[in-house]
């Protein structure tokens, strides 16, 4: 902290008499300058960056509930984190892969063939499956020996390996209106569709989008 001007008074001694005959008084010492106002203090300066500092950590609290609320929003609203159980849809999908997935994509877009749909058995809601989209609503299918063929033409199916094929054969059908038709990827194992039926619109609410765990197998669901 600075301080002031020294304004302690000067005093001058005065002679006797009978002293030696005076000399001229000295002229009093120049008065210190006036401190300049204005000026930096470090005092000031202190309390200044203290409540630079306050502010600054305001608006970083600020940020993180902003952010902290957005994110339950969107856990809450668009994507739900789910676990894998099972392998019926190897390779990409291994059980006890941890994904999210999109519970509001389908308020505003289609379901499309090849999606990988989460929905509720339609013999038990309670239990909840995973598998990819095959057929359409109004969609002709049938299955021949493994192959998979829509309103006529054989399905390339690049997700579904060699080794995970099967020789299941299925009567030409017509699915219904709301409906779709789903498969494992791991068709010598899945339980789908062709066990259980189509599944009804209704049955659906979310899409498979990303796997965050474990890291080997991070990455979007294709």
């Amino acid at each position: 902290m600075l301080t002031g001007p020294d304004d302690t008074s000067i005093s001058h001694a005065s002679t006797s008499p009978q002293a030696a005959p005076s000399k001229p008084p000295l002229d009093p010492a120049p008065a210190a300058p006036p401190a300049k106002t204005g000026g930096a203090k470090p005092g000031a300066d202190r309390s200044s960056s203290m409540g630079t500092g306050g502010a600054g950590l305001g608006l970083w609290l600020r940020d993180l509930l902003i952010a902290t609320v957005a994110s339950v929003l969107i856990i809450t609203f668009l994507y739900q984190p789910v676990r894998v159980e099972g392998t019926s849809m190897l390779p990409r999908l291994e059980d006890r892969d941890r994904l999210f997935i999109n519970k509001f994509v389908y308020h505003i877009s289609s379901i499309e063939r090849g999606d990988v749909v989460v929905f509720h058995y339609p013999r038990d809601p309670e239990k909840s499956y995973i598998k990819r989209v095959i057929a359409l609503p109004g969609d002709t299918l049938r299955i021949d020996h493994g192959r998979v063929f829509v309103n006529g033409k054989l399905l390339r199916e690049p997700y579904v390996p060699a080794e995970y094929r099967d020789n299941r054969s299925a009567a030409e059908m017509t699915i219904p209106a709301d409906s779709y038709y789903m498969m494992g990827d791991h068709r010598s194992i899945s339980s789908d569709s062709r066990d259980f039926g189509p599944v009804d619109r209704s049955l659906i609410y979310g899409k498979a989008a990303f796997v965050y765990w474990p890291a080997r197998d991070v990455g979007v669901v294709h």
